[in-house]
């Protein structure tokens, strides 16, 4: 038991290395590869996590700006997250200019539409 809790971290890489070796086979008959499926689970929640961002962002810019009208706090606070919740919708765009390619947009979703 001892060597189990000294060597639990060694044990799950080891076993997740080899289900991922393995599992490419069962993949072979559908046509996807396990790096296009991860690619679209990852696409998926990322918009679904942005989506909730925004959500709280957009709270958190009237909470921000009612306190700042009322000088509670300082508006670099507000501009900050400004900018930020400005990162988060151009980030698949940020992605396609740097890497050269439109697959991240359609992964990722855009927020800016078809420019």
């Amino acid at each position: 038991m001892q060597f189990l809790k000294n060597n639990v971290w060694t044990l799950s890489t080891l076993i997740f290395a080899f289900l991922s070796l393995i599992s490419g086979n069962a993949f072979a008959a559908s046509g996807d590869t396990v790096m296009d499926t991860a690619a679209t689970k990852v696409g998926n929640v990322f918009r679904s996590v942005k989506t909730i961002v925004y959500i709280l962002g957009g709270f958190g810019l009237v909470g921000l700006a009612w306190a700042a009208i009322f000088k509670k706090v300082d508006f670099k606070w507000l501009a900050a997250l400004a900018t930020g919740l400005a990162i988060l919708a151009a980030a698949s765009a940020i992605v396609e200019y740097a890497t050269g390619s439109s697959a991240a947009t359609d992964k990722l979703g855009t927020s800016f539409g078809n420019l």
